[in-house]
């Protein structure tokens, strides 16, 4: 049974962005936690460092931040929408985190933070709601507030590893080509992998690159379950707007006993992308 929670899938958050409501960022949190993590810690952060957590929703990875970080360290965290900054910042006051956490409301292409404030970035699930000028001028800011010799990583959500069993094999692969035809939120989606070029244009040395894929299988747990029903059914009716494959109609109610999901055989993966860049030491 979906909670309340999952049910207010059809709003966003006052940015007008899809999947951006806090209860859809926690719950695919919840899904994926262990391989999040796992990427979070092949990002390069160290004891001590001041990092920048560049889109952070409703505060998920702050308190591991804060935990790479120690008490030496120190977390400051932006997000576009001033709704979700709110929510990190209440969460983090009620922590008890190990180090200071600062969070507040602001845009990745136009920081409020002077040059080389930090020693890290790390920005996850955000960049696909921008487009390719936008990523431009975010990792421009990105770079710029990150001190010489200093990491910016990148993770992002990687559509082409998106499947579903038992379901036709390319039922999500030709919803993402069809939705990416035009300009906008699917095709950044498909754009994951070439993260490392945009990290080596904007300035970026030494940039390394990993793609991960996250799988799930039956019994799915149960935030696995929540998660991405809910998110098959906000995906199945712009599949059947676009003409494609009537398989989608297994996928509309979440609930159903007999969703593809809830199958002895059921399977649903995704992939993630980490990109990881040094900013280069001036002249």
């Amino acid at each position: 049974m979906l909670t309340d929670d999952h049910k207010a899938w059809g709003y966003t958050t006052s940015t007008g962005l899809g999947f951006t409501h806090h209860t859809v960022v926690d719950a695919h949190f919840r899904a994926c936690e262990g391989p999040y993590l796992d990427l979070l810690g092949q990002a390069g952060i160290r004891p001590g460092a001041h990092v920048l957590d560049a889109g952070c929703g409703p505060g998920d990875f702050l308190p591991h931040l804060a935990d790479l970080t120690g008490p030496a360290g120190r977390v400051t965290a932006v997000d576009l929408a001033p709704e979700n900054a709110d929510l990190a910042a209440g969460r983090a006051a009620s922590g008890r985190l190990p180090c200071p956490v600062d969070v507040r409301q602001a845009d990745l292409t136009a920081l409020p933070y002077d040059d080389d404030t930090f020693d890290a970035v790390w920005c996850a699930n955000t960049v696909q709601y921008l487009d390719d000028d936008r990523l431009a001028a975010a990792l421009r800011e990105l770079v710029r507030v990150v001190r010489p010799g200093g990491t910016v990583a990148v993770k992002d959500l990687d559509a082409h590893l998106i499947t579903a069993r038992p379901a036709d094999p390319y039922l999500f692969a030709d919803f993402f080509r069809a939705a990416a035809a035009a300009p906008g939120y699917a095709r950044q989606l498909l754009r994951s992998r070439e993260l490392y070029r945009h990290l080596r244009q904007a300035g970026l040395t030494g940039v390394r690159q990993r793609t991960v894929l996250i799988e799930h299988h039956a019994p799915l747990p149960e935030a696995a379950s929540a998660f991405y029903r809910a998110a098959c059914a906000r995906l199945a009716p712009q599949a059947l707007a676009l003409g494609l494959s009537a398989e989608w109609e297994r996928f509309l109610d979440p609930e159903a006993a007999d969703h593809p999901l809830g199958d002895p055989d059921g399977y649903i993966s995704e992939g993630n992308v980490l990109a990881v860049g040094t900013v280069p030491a001036a002249g």
